[in-house]
């Protein structure tokens, strides 16, 4: 039907002419009809032909549709992948990673989610989903996680505040300033709490948050003072909110979760590894 010819037939699926004539003879003797008139070296189908090609060719596009799919499947050019991320890097890394990811994927989709990392990975441990974002430490049944580079944390104020012409600082700095804290069932809480004692000092704690953007945004209307994750602050305006390097070594210690290894997919892997790179690039 392609070629019109036995040569071109015979070409097409690298076997000998007599082997189409064969199979063309065969075939007609199972359907009970002619399926091409001869025409010296032409061969000229029939209305039946035609009218059996129209039924056959939906069967040879859905088969080369399922081998297409196996394709994008296999080399990451089709799906879908579900993150949750801590809301830290939910306006930084991961639009990044996203965007790196995504380009060479046109046809790949992708849900975010910004979540404290108990429920992160939670969901992540029940399939829910594909790759998760979170603070270390967290242990949790049924997942699997390889930690990130640790990241400076970052003293943030208002324009205007007494620190903004320093050059970095200290936790002593602080002592009895009014703060905008991290929630104490966060990591970081226990780290900055610990680095307060160590000094003897004592921080004003006027509001706490789960969340490092809503304290940002809480700094930035003038509330206090707070330190997060230099990742944070990297949607809010310079005139807004002043950000100045904690001396002491104070890191935030991230971690991407997946569910159990036996789950994962190869999207969440590739996903992960442009994770690793847009953090490796900050």
């Amino acid at each position: 039907m392609l070629t019109g010819t036995v040569v071109g037939a015979a070409s097409l699926l690298s076997i000998t002419q007599p082997a189409v004539s064969r199979t063309i003879a065969l075939l007609e003797l199972q359907l009970g009809f002619s399926l091409f008139l001869r025409r010296g070296r032409r061969l000229l189908p029939t209305v039946e032909a035609q009218t059996l090609y129209r039924e056959i060719e939906k069967v040879y596009i859905g088969a080369e549709r399922i081998g297409q799919v196996a394709q994008d499947i296999r080399f990451q050019r089709a799906g879908a992948i579900r993150v949750a991320t801590l809301p830290a890097l939910a306006l930084s890394i991961v639009p990044r990673a996203i965007y790196a990811f995504l380009a060479s994927r046109p046809s790949v989709t992708a849900t975010v989610h910004s979540l404290p990392s108990r429920q992160i990975a939670d969901l992540v441990s029940t399939g829910q989903f594909d790759v998760g974002l979170v603070e270390m430490p967290i242990s949790r049944a049924a997942i699997t996680m390889e930690p990130l580079q640790p990241v400076d944390s970052t003293v943030i104020m208002p324009p205007g505040h007494r620190l903004a012409a320093a050059q970095s600082v200290r936790i002593a700095d602080l002592d009895g300033e009014r703060m905008v804290m991290l929630s104490q069932h966060s990591y970081v809480r226990y780290q900055i709490d610990d680095a307060f004692a160590q000094v003897n000092a004592s921080a004003n704690v006027v509001v706490e948050t789960h969340n490092s953007l809503v304290a940002a945004g809480l700094v930035a209307a003038g509330v206090g003072v707070s330190i997060v994750s230099a990742f944070t602050i990297e949607s809010f305006d310079a005139s807004k909110v002043i950000a100045r390097p904690l001396e002491g070594g104070l890191m935030s210690r991230y971690a991407i979760i997946f569910p159990d290894s036996a789950t994962t997919s190869s999207l969440a892997k590739a996903f992960a590894t442009e994770i690793e790179k847009a953090m490796s690039t900050e």
